[in-house]
């Protein structure tokens, strides 16, 4: 089968690498219908994150069980399923709490020794810990797809920013970050009833889906300018909420000034610049909270769905551009040269 491969900054290939099989009966391979590019992608594509030559790529996806292992009990043969971006067990004690992304038997699409999710198949591990099923007939809607392809990540991690940073109805909540998991937090702290929503970025395409996600406001500054707009929009208070999608220590800082006192900063934006960026004397001072970390979206996804799938929320809007799996290298490009907002590929 064919499958992406990073090789080195800026070396994405397709290539042929040998199919999935059933390696343990509780596994089932996955043929994948849609499958997408993530920001994080990007660390390893720009060489921040190392990786192996040759390493397969890619996190989220959803397709049809094409195989299932004796020992699986939930799926069947043409069920079509959506993945995580983490799989588990869903037997352990971290997976019975809701931290599927701790389970000692779990792992991470793309990771050595495992497929990525940006190929025609994945041998999916543990599969009725790890998979959740969607209706068969959601396949051929074009519109609900990317949707439900975004549950397998940023929409599940814009929610566990939310989520952690204590979101609540008329609760003012600021979002740090105009990439897709940042605007799924919009979307997410409009769902939990957010009474105002101040969306930090710059770019016009991406703070127009801001405001049809929720937001209320939009700042385009940065750095001390942006913590001055904030203060300025909330009488000089700061958010209830804030929810830091970016994962450097100028985000980090940004996050924790505009906070309210007494608030809280929900942190999904995956590390990369250090941790300068925390002030731990601030938050003592002013009992800012600091809470966050990987999303565990095998937790969330049930809740997520239904809503989904009746159309009150779609996050499938963060995709603006759609590929098949040659047109992935550009892709990546395209998302770097931030041309592109999210990738879609479509098998």
């Amino acid at each position: 089968m064919r499958a992406t491969v990073i090789h080195g900054p800026q070396d994405i290939r397709i290539e042929e690498v040998p199919d999935p099989r059933i390696e343990r009966p509780t596994d089932v391979v996955v043929r994948v219908l849609n499958a997408c590019i993530c920001g994080s992608d990007l660390w390893a594509y720009r060489g921040v994150a190392k990786r192996q030559a040759g390493q397969r790529i890619g996190h989220e996806f959803l397709g049809f069980v094409e195989e299932a292992g004796a020992e699986v009990r939930g799926f069947a043969v043409g069920d079509l399923v959506v993945a995580p971006f983490v799989w588990s067990d869903g037997v352990c004690e971290y997976c019975r709490e809701g931290l599927q992304t701790s389970c000692p038997h779990g792992g991470f699409w793309g990771t050595p020794g495992s497929d990525g999710g940006q190929g025609e198949a994945v041998r999916v591990p543990y599969a009725d810990g790890t998979l959740v099923k969607l209706p068969k007939e959601a396949a051929g809607d074009e519109k609900l797809l990317p949707g439900l392809l975004a549950l397998s990540d940023v929409m599940a991690t814009g929610h566990h920013a939310a989520v952690s940073a204590g979101v609540r109805p008329g609760a003012t909540v600021a979002v740090v970050g105009d990439g897709a998991v940042g605007l799924c937090g919009v979307l997410a702290a409009h769902r939990l009833g957010a009474g105002r929503i101040i969306a930090l970025g710059r770019h016009e395409g991406r703070t127009a889906i801001a405001r049809s996600f929720g937001a209320t406001d939009v700042v385009p500054e940065r750095g001390e300018a942006a913590v001055e707009a904030v203060r300025e929009l909330t009488g000089g208070q700061g958010a209830h909420a804030v929810l830091e999608a970016v994962g450097t220590e100028e985000s980090m800082r940004t996050a924790l000034s505009i906070a309210r006192d007494g608030g809280a900063v929900g942190y999904v934006g995956v590390p990369h610049g250090g941790s300068a960026g925390v002030d731990i004397g601030q938050m003592f001072n002013r009992n800012v909270r600091l809470v966050g970390g990987v999303a565990p979206a095998r937790a969330y996804i049930p809740e997520l769905l239904p809503d989904v799938l009746s159309g009150a929320i779609a996050p499938g809007a963060v995709f603006d551009r759609t590929v098949d799996l040659d047109g992935v290298p550009e892709g990546y490009r395209a998302m770097d040269e931030r041309t592109a907002l999210k990738v879609r590929i479509a098998f």
